[in-house]
C-alpha cells in the first residue's frame, strides 16, 4: 500500500503552484511513496548510540586568531583617496536617501 495518497499529492502540488494532470499524479505518488519508504529505512538504521550530527565531517574554524599590528595611519590611509569628507572616504551618493 502506497505511504501517500493521489488526494495528498494534489494537495501537495496546490501548497507548490503546480498544475499537475492526472497522470502526473499517479507517477509523483509513486515517486514520493519511494522516497519516503527509503527516509523510512534510514531511520530505521539510525542507533541510539550514534550521536547527532549536523555534519559529517568535524568543522574545525581556519581563521587565524586576530594579532595587533603596525597599520596605515588615518592621514596615510586617506593620503591617495580622489575625495576625503570629515575623515572619511567620500564616495558619489547611490541612494535618493537622506
Amino acid at each position: 500500500m502506497s505511504a501517500i495518497t493521489r488526494a495528498e499529492v494534489a494537495h501537495l502540488a496546490r501548497l507548490a503552484r503546480l498544475a499537475l494532470a492526472e497522470d502526473e499524479l499517479d507517477h509523483y505518488a509513486q515517486q514520493l511513496d519511494v522516497i519516503l519508504q527509503s527516509v523510512a529505512r534510514v531511520c530505521e538504521v539510525a542507533a541510539d548510540d550514534i550521536p547527532p550530527t549536523s555534519h559529517p565531517m568535524p568543522l574545525v574554524n581556519v581563521f587565524r586568531p586576530d594579532e595587533v599590528a603596525p597599520s596605515l595611519t588615518q592621514e596615510q590611509a586617506l593620503a591617495a583617496a580622489p575625495a576625503v569628507e570629515d575623515g572619511r572616504f567620500r564616495v558619489p551618493r547611490i541612494l535618493d536617501e537622506e
